[in-house]
């Protein structure tokens, strides 16, 4: 894991694999870039540079306990500073959850250094009531019952990691976190925008794989539907559950490699007839 410095925090990322077709991946909220390690090794194996990255708050990376670092432009920002750390021109970003809507804010920040985008269980327009029904009682759990957190926290680090099943291994880790840092994280994005306007949606041009799931309230099947039919250059894929990716990756796993291919193959069309000119 390597981290680099933004505005005087440390955020951490990893870098799978060689070569010039780069794909960034960001984690769901308060959870690290470790769930995108699976699929990460898999496009790395398949002649892929992949970076996975922890968002300010996220994993590995500085968790300040102020509120107003939080939020999904931010993120953006720090995710668009990372290409420029890794002196990356275009790359494709993508992410689950939090971060598939940090992905659509660089979209709004910074299109021009978007090959292509890769969306799953984007946070949209149908999920406002679940969200609620959801972060209102952890939000408070984590600020107002703080102690009590710490103590459930510092329990969860002390069970062994070992041959434990990955989903399983990834909430122990969300459970572990100081929950001080963790509630500014959810303050800051309840009190900012969730995402893009859709009239602002509407004129995303960069090629865009979206990922919905079934049966999930929170990342509710319509967001996907909406998004996909609202970019212009959009295709839509439908999860079997919203762990398939984690638990039996190889068909999703199949068509996001596929999806990174023709995005860079886009490009290697384009060069060849400027060469064959010259």
């Amino acid at each position: 894991m390597a981290h680099f410095r933004y505005e005087g925090q440390r955020l951490a990322y990893t870098v799978h694999g060689t070569g010039p077709r780069v794909t960034v991946l960001m984690p769901g909220l308060l959870l690290s870039q470790k769930m995108q390690t699976p699929l990460a090794r898999e496009l790395a194996a398949r002649g892929n540079r992949v970076i996975t990255f922890d968002p300010l708050g996220h994993g590995d990376s500085d968790r300040p306990r102020d509120m107003w670092r939080y939020s999904m432009s931010a993120f953006a920002v720090q995710t668009v500073a990372l290409l420029d750390h890794l002196e990356l021109e275009r790359a494709i970003v993508g992410g689950t959850s939090l971060g598939a809507n940090v992905t659509l804010e660089v979209a709004a920040l910074a299109p021009e250094r978007l090959q292509a985008m890769i969306i799953e269980m984007p946070v949209l327009d149908n999920a406002i009531p679940a969200c609620a029904a959801a972060f209102t009682p952890l939000l408070f759990a984590l600020t107002f019952g703080e102690p009590a957190m710490k103590a459930v926290a510092s329990v969860a680090r002390r069970i062994p990691r070992t041959q434990m099943p990955f989903m399983l291994e990834l909430g122990l880790d969300w459970i572990s976190q100081d929950p001080g840092p963790s509630g500014a994280v959810l303050q800051g994005i309840i009190f900012g925008r969730t995402a893009p306007h859709r009239t602002e949606r509407h004129k995303f041009e960069a090629p865009t794989l979206v990922i919905g799931h079934p049966r999930d309230p929170v990342h509710p099947f319509s967001d996907a539907d909406m998004l996909a039919h609202e970019l212009p250059n959009a295709r839509l894929i439908d999860a079997n559950s919203i762990v398939e990716l984690r638990t039996r990756p190889k068909r999703l796993t199949t068509r996001i490699a596929q999806f990174v291919d023709e995005s860079w193959a886009a490009d290697t069309a384009a060069a060849a007839p400027q060469a064959a000119s010259a």
